[in-house]
Parts: structure tokens; sequence; C-alpha cells
């Protein structure tokens, strides 16, 4: 694994020493995903220009083998029992309802720019271990996640779906359900993407959690919730 660092911004001067740099990792031939995720690194596709970059951030990950849904999540759990037809695809086996789906709904969640055509393509053709999850209601796609995953872990990487239920929480009911088939399949770690801001701590209602805060794996939820409320202010 390289490691490069850039420079991002700095406070120096009148007693003041802070310099700031983003840590950039690019995975080696014979290297493990596994290992590169443990040391705080996820993709990185905001330039689908580049490949096999991987960059540090305050990312969530949930400890498997102590999983277990809260009320809460059971909760949500049930809205959608029984109630889709799962699939696991490769890639390549992305036709155009898929990639519809994908960009109908980032352009109207978040915006066209998070993700255009051109990022979703880069995403499909990373050379790391990603598959495509759909859920379709009588053969109608209703949601998808495109999950990067080997035999020890699994990240939970982007999902999209139908807009009409997203006040049922069919998003949080995906994560949940990801996280329950992470299990049962026996990895040990699954991750979550990053957690910045208070819109994003949906995430914590998932245990046992913890964040990367720079230099390793912490547990303290509590710290975890300050720190994405105040950047929120």
């Amino acid at each position: 694994m390289k490691i490069s660092r850039n420079e991002f911004g700095h406070e120096y001067g009148q007693g003041v020493y802070r310099f700031g740099y983003c840590e950039y990792a690019y995975l080696e031939r014979g290297d493990s995903p596994a290992d590169i995720y443990a040391q705080g690194f996820l993709p990185h596709t905001a330039d689908p220009a580049v490949r096999n970059r991987f960059y540090m951030a305050r990312s969530a990950r949930i400890l498997l083998e102590d999983f277990a849904y809260t009320s809460e999540n059971r909760r949500i759990a049930k809205r959608f029992e029984d109630t889709f037809v799962v699939d696991r695809l490769e890639p390549r086996a992305a036709d155009e309802e898929v990639r519809t789906l994908f960009l109908d709904y980032f352009a109207k969640r978040h915006g066209p720019r998070v993700m255009p055509p051109e990022r979703l393509e880069a995403i499909l053709a990373m050379p790391l271990p990603l598959h495509i999850l759909t859920y379709r209601v009588n053969g109608e796609l209703i949601a998808a996640v495109l999950e990067i995953a080997e035999s020890s872990f699994g990240h939970f990487y982007y999902s999209a779906y139908d807009l009409s239920l997203v006040q049922q929480s069919l998003g949080m009911w995906l994560m949940l359900d990801a996280t329950r088939r992470a299990k049962e399949d026996g990895r040990t770690h699954y991750y979550l993407g990053t957690v910045y801001g208070e819109k994003a701590l949906y995430k914590a209602n998932l245990s046992p959690l913890e964040f990367w805060d720079g230099a390793r794996w912490n547990d303290d939820i509590a710290r975890l919730k300050a720190l994405a409320r105040a950047e929120s202010k």
C-alpha cells in the first residue's frame, strides 16, 4: 500500500501551529482491501479519472459478531419484511434499469452533480469486489445497493431507491438488511461510510458502532455525535 498526502489548510502564526493534510492510499499488488479499510480508508471516486485511490476519513463500521437489531431497528425492519425479491448482480450485469435508478435517485435527492453518469460508470468499473443487490416487487425494481464485500468485511457503498418510500425509512431498512446479511455470511466488520454532520447520525442507530478518529477505531458514540452536531452548526 502506497501512502500520499496533499496539503489542505493550516493555521500558522501568533503561537498557533496546526497543519492539515489529506491522506490517500493506493492499493498495490498483493494488498488486501480488508487491510486498507481497517486503517481508516474508503474508496475515492469523486474524480472518475482517478483509479485505485482511497481517502482517510471519519468512517463508521459495525462489529458484526455483536450486531443485533434494537427495538427501533425491529420497528423499521417489520415495515418491509418479506416484501422484496433480492438478487445479487455483478457490475457487468448492471443494465439500463439499474443505472437509471441510481442516476434519478441521486439527481432528485442530492443534485445532478453528485452522481453524473461518468462517476457511476467509474464506480461500476472499480477494481474492487463490488456487487449490486437489487430489490424488486412483482418484477419492478424498487431499490438497489452497491456493496463492496469479501469474506471478512463488507461496505455499504451506495444505495438508491424509489423516493416515494423515503418517509417509510426504506433507506435505513436497506442498510439494516445489508448489515444483517453480512453477519449471516460470517463477516467480521461492515462499513457504513462517513459520519459528517448531524444528517449522518442515523448510522449511529446501528450497534455496536465504532468510528475512525484519525488514529484508531473509537467506540465513544457520544463523542461521535458531538462532532457531527457541531459540524451542522
